[in-house]
């Protein structure tokens, strides 16, 4: 590897602010940052998108922007499916990445959108305390609670367009990963993810949760040694 730290990129799940990846962020350094989807970050990050394309065109102009050199591609959840996405759209255009890591996310082609999810606020509420109960329970205020399930059943509805069949795949390897007590998430829903690279697979599983394991000793120790690892 080079002298130089290879940038992580990180993907937020749906209404996350990032807050899933903080200790990752952290124990990464300055190299490691969180892409901004349009709209969720204040007035300076624009207007939320219209698309699920929208989404993927401004995380591939902010990659684009920085001139990177083969980055590590890391996504969460909703985050997962924007960052395979990007990793399309930025080898459409020659910028290569060194790796995607899909974490806490099914293989496209097994990727369902619960109606609850993208129904009334008390409805994906409930679901989002059923699939990941530290979605909403570290929201600081009931308001800010309301900003996270607004988000999130926004995010999920333009997940729905996503169209996994029009995909070729990408040629970076994809580690897949998992929390064992994940509820969205099965071995064989990631192991998946091998038919969408021509690259090399990896199925990683960590005790916990839909995204409480991102926060373990455990999965730094692992996400470090995989950017080390990196070509």
């Amino acid at each position: 590897m080079s002298e130089v730290t290879r940038s992580t990129v990180f993907f937020p799940g749906a209404g996350s602010f990032g807050s899933e990846f903080r200790l990752l962020v952290d124990a990464l350094g300055p190299a490691a940052w969180l892409v901004k989807y349009p709209g969720r970050y204040g007035r300076d990050s624009g207007v939320p998108a219209e698309s699920f394309d929208a989404v993927v065109r401004a995380c591939t102009d902010q990659i684009a922007t920085r001139a990177l050199d083969r980055p590590l591609l890391f996504g969460h959840s909703f985050g997962a499916y924007v960052a395979y996405a990007t990793v399309s759209r930025l080898q459409e255009a020659g910028t290569g990445v060194s790796a995607l890591v899909a974490a806490g996310a099914c293989a496209p082609g097994r990727l369902e959108v619960s109606d609850r999810a993208t129904g009334t606020p008390s409805d994906a509420a409930a679901y989002l305390d059923s699939v990941d109960p530290s979605a909403l329970a570290g929201a600081p205020s009931d308001d800010w609670r309301e900003v996270v399930v607004e988000t999130a059943v926004q995010d999920l509805r333009l997940l729905r367009q996503f169209d996994a069949a029009s995909s070729t795949g990408v040629h970076c390897p994809i580690l897949a990963v998992r929390g064992a007590a994940d509820p969205l998430t099965s071995d064989s829903g990631l192991g998946e993810w091998a038919h969408f690279t021509d690259g090399v697979f990896s199925l990683r599983v960590f005790p916990g949760g839909h995204s409480d394991f991102l926060r373990s000793p455990a999965c730094t120790s692992w996400v470090r040694e995989v950017r080390d690892g990196l070509d």
